[in-house]
């Protein structure tokens, strides 16, 4: 299923927030925008809308107003593909997408035989930018540093205890939990299971059951916050205790709402949290007043446009693969995460991770709340 979705306009492109232009530059997000991650859909889209809202309002890219336009590919490689020919026979010229690694891999195929250049605010698996790709680039941080922040964090805080890894068998849930037990296996660590899960399932009973048969300390998760909510709340409810952690996947507040209460104590890597960095005040503010809450991959998607925009003036056009060399040249972007760079490969040159720990807020919100250097108070 490909689905276009439009601000004001009945089909095609979105016009975002602007009148009439000589000319335009064509974006396009790629992401969830139904089924399971639907959350993560919405916050990319809503990312991408107000930073071309923003920079419309400004004058647009070169004189050029931003049109966005939508494809839905319900976190499915095969309908990832579809919506990447789809933005192609369209014109797109820049793709702020996939969500997972799984997609973005085979769209980013696409987008490079048809000259679109694709930014992904959250497909961190190394395999992304490991292609020798022109057109591929990452607002987030990579799975192998995750992994090793995560199992640094394993061997110095649970040394001498009971490891369990599950994974959704997906590119980038197995791959993360893959490089977390590296890193604790060079440190002397060694996994009590590893087992795989489908995802969709409901149903964890057996896994929960074998996770308890190992006396397991520590589960640690690879995959999203839907499956990751629903083992948490079976753990529980089968009177595991062992808290959970996971990594950028589960980083939503959906996560609590489907694994309840139970989820207090679980850890998570994820980048210092953007809505707490001073150069993204204005637009948070923004955000909040038309009553969304810019959380995970919000403001990752609203960097990308911007990215887009002053690599293009600095290069004095619009075309992708002279933006793509500008963004490989180690020039600094201004944007709401920061000040960003880019390495030949496509990832920022920077280390975006940081430890976790879900647990209720002044207002008594279950959420995720950055942990002091010294550790998590669980």
């Amino acid at each position: 299923m490909i689905r276009i979705a439009t601000l004001g306009l009945a089909a095609g492109f979105a016009l975002v927030h602007a009148g009439p232009a000589a000319a335009q530059v064509k974006f396009a997000v790629g992401g969830p925008i139904t089924g399971a991650n639907a959350a993560t859909g919405a916050q990319m889209k809503n990312g991408v809308d107000q930073a071309a809202a923003d920079i419309n309002a400004a004058g647009g890219i070169l004189g050029q107003k931003i049109t966005v336009g939508y494809g839905d590919d319900v976190s499915d490689p095969k309908q990832g593909v579809s919506v990447a020919n789809k933005f192609a026979g369209d014109g797109v010229k820049f793709v702020i997408g996939h969500y997972n690694s799984g997609v973005t891999i085979p769209a980013s195929d696409v987008y490079q035989e048809n000259g679109i250049l694709e930014i992904t605010p959250a497909s961190t698996n190394p395999t992304v930018t490991e292609r020798n790709m022109w057109n591929i680039f990452r607002t987030c941080g990579r799975d192998d540093q995750q992994g090793k922040v995560a199992g640094t964090y394993i061997l110095a805080h649970f040394q001498g205890k009971k490891i369990a890894f599950v994974n959704d068998k997906t590119t980038y849930g197995k791959g993360l939990a893959d490089e977390t037990l590296k890193t604790i296996k060079a440190g002397g660590m060694n996994e009590v299971l590893y087992e795989g899960i489908n995802t969709g399932e409901k149903d964890y009973s057996a896994l929960v059951s074998k996770i308890k048969q190992s006396g397991a300390d520590l589960v640690y998760f690879g995959g999203l916050y839907t499956e990751g909510g629903l083992i948490v709340r079976q753990m529980r409810d089968q009177g595991v205790k062992a808290p959970l952690m996971g990594g950028d996947g589960i980083t939503s507040d959906e996560f609590a709402s489907v694994g309840g209460p139970g989820v207090e104590s679980t850890l998570m890597t994820y980048g210092p949290d953007p809505r707490n960095k001073p150069e993204a005040k204005a637009v948070v503010e923004e955000f909040r007043a038309r009553k969304f809450e810019p959380e995970a991959y919000t403001l990752y998607s609203y960097a990308g446009v911007q990215i887009v925009k002053q690599a293009a003036e600095a290069a004095n056009s619009a075309d992708p693969k002279k933006v793509a060399d500008k963004m490989h040249s180690g020039m600094t972007f201004k944007t709401v995460l920061g000040d960003l760079a880019y390495d030949k490969k496509g990832d920022i040159t920077k280390l975006d991770y940081v430890m976790y720990v879900w647990k209720k807020d002044a207002s008594g919100k279950v959420t995720y709340v950055e942990c002091p250097a010294s550790g998590c108070t669980m």
